[in-house]
């Protein structure tokens, strides 16, 4: 809280303040030059101006964010050293302090059909990062095996958890759980999500056995953290690409343990994704954890076994 709050110019953080502290429970807060501060979180949309604070109603009612304004928090945010963090940027986003990832958009500057840098930056989206322990707790014990753990995938629909039921996997795993001894685990963290690293040190807490290769692509860094860290399990969030499926094949054949995520809208939908279709035909993964909102919002898990019959 204190780290995002602080990001902000001293006039607005009465803003970020209340939105942490009279009940919204924001997810993101959303700042467009010529546009209302806004942010989303529990309730919906919430607004705020110097004389009526936060309120919930007629976005015009609320203060425009100016460019000045933007200026001043890129700076702070990026600490006065915003060429530091153009790298990220043109990833799209960059990670302030306490792991909170800050989306940006603007002018793309592009050559050869790729985006080099983004410039006269209009638009931040601050995703409030929030470790939620204890999540994997009750999903672990369907993964554990003598050897340590299946290989498994978490798939879901976007926007359900996988990379929160990731990310408690992984700090589990690396601490020791359910009668388990602590595992060596290498994340190849490709958008900085999962540990959320400021500078190459995570914000996240992933156990004292993990290691992080941080913004490196995935097929890369599988490769990488097999050579270089003897990994017991590897951990990647979101496979997808061809290239991706071939390091998971090569890492599988070094003796690691899998444990990755995919997006799935429904565990019928196998068949459409090319290469879980592959993996399952061909008996690669063990488990399959999916993840689906129930009543209320609260998550709910299934958890199926290699030839896709369900367990629980």
């Amino acid at each position: 809280m204190e780290e995002i709050i602080n990001a902000f110019p001293g006039a607005f953080r009465p803003f970020c303040r209340a939105l942490f502290e009279q009940g919204a429970e924001p997810e993101e807060i959303r700042l467009r030059v010529g546009q209302p501060v806004m942010a989303l979180g529990k309730g919906g949309e919430y607004f705020w101006s110097p004389t009526r604070g936060l309120f919930q109603g007629r976005a015009g009612e609320g203060y425009f964010w100016k460019d000045s304004d933007m200026k001043e928090t890129l700076n702070r945010m990026s600490q006065y050293s915003m060429y530091a963090l153009e790298e990220e940027i043109r990833e799209g986003f960059f990670t302030i302090r306490g792991g909170h990832r800050v989306g940006v958009v603007g002018k793309a500057v592009c050559e050869k059909g790729q985006i080099v840098a983004i410039r006269s930056i209009c638009g931040l989206n601050v995703r409030v990062a929030r470790q939620k322990r204890g999540c994997a707790r009750d999903v672990l014990p369907w993964l554990i095996t003598e050897r340590g753990i299946y290989n498994t995938l978490i798939l879901s629909p976007p926007g359900v958890g996988k990379t929160t039921m990731l990310r408690d996997c992984i700090r589990l795993l690396s601490e020791g759980s359910g009668g388990l001894p602590g595992q060596k685990v290498g994340l190849v963290d490709e958008r900085s999500e999962v540990a959320a690293c400021y500078f190459g040190i995570p914000q996240n807490d992933l156990g004292c056995r993990t290691d992080v290769l941080d913004a490196c692509p995935k097929a890369v860094g599988m490769r990488l953290l097999v050579r270089s860290m003897s990994p017991q399990v590897l951990a990647v969030d979101e496979l997808g690409t061809q290239e991706d499926c071939q390091a998971v094949e090569e890492a599988l054949h070094c003796g690691c343990r899998i444990l990755g995520t995919m997006h799935l809208g429904g565990m019928e939908e196998w068949k459409d994704k090319a290469y879980l279709s592959q993996w399952i035909e061909r008996g690669f993964f063990e488990r399959f954890v999916f993840l689906q909102s129930g009543a209320g919002g609260k998550r709910e898990f299934s958890v199926y076994d290699g030839k896709r019959q369900k367990l629980c």
